[in-house]
């Protein structure tokens, strides 16, 4: 599998001249060991699904030759906000977000480096269960991350908007919202996202 790294079409070399935008391929970097100084992925890794991520990690440890920072979502429930494609009709992940990240799960990617100091942005409660989901799954998940610019990661195409419930999906819909609200009051506020600074020893 082939990661593609694009080059943003807002900007150019010319906006920033010590800046060279490349496109690549996150899974194999076409650059020698250690040829960075410090190497920066944030808002990636929650997009790569296996075995991709994990070889998109071996990568970035590899071209780094001192730090590496990581930035990633903390804990992240990709049950809620869950969207619907209107060309393949399968459940997707909000955002394009198929990884779910926590300390240990950074420290089993990144193994081989030393672990410096992590910090946190933000505080979410956001949690569903196994039962909401699949009754948002049946109502065509009506509420997801619809707004995202990430395509199906089932199909690749783009994933449309919301159709039309039926009463019954509206109940559905009501149902799911009466339970996570009783959930809420069970769930532990996280961080959003986890930085974590690492170092890498080349002797």
């Amino acid at each position: 599998m082939r990661i593609k790294i694009e080059q943003l079409s807002c900007c150019t070399a010319s906006d920033y001249p010590r800046i060279l935008p490349v496109k690549g391929d996150a899974t194999y970097l076409e650059f020698p060991d250690n040829h960075f100084d410090v190497v920066l992925c944030a808002e990636v890794l929650e997009h790569i699904p296996s075995p991709g991520l994990e070889q998109a990690c071996v990568e970035i440890a590899r071209v780094a030759r001192g730090a590496v920072i990581i930035g990633v979502p903390f804990r992240q429930d990709i049950r809620s906000g869950r969207t619907t494609c209107q060309v393949c009709h399968r459940p997707n992940p909000p955002c394009g977000h198929v990884n779910s990240f926590d300390e240990n799960r950074l420290h089993e990617l990144f193994s081989g480096l030393s672990w410096v100091r992590s910090s946190f942005v933000g505080m979410s409660s956001d949690r569903t269960n196994r039962l909401s989901a699949l009754l948002l799954d049946y109502a065509g998940n009506p509420f997801g991350t619809y707004e995202q610019d990430e395509c199906c990661v089932h199909c690749r195409q783009p994933i449309g908007l919301p159709q039309t419930r039926s009463l019954l999906k509206r109940i559905a819909t009501r149902l799911t919202f009466t339970l996570n609200t009783v959930q809420i009051f069970f769930v532990k506020p996280h961080p959003n996202w986890i930085h974590v600074l690492f170092l890498k020893s080349t002797t």
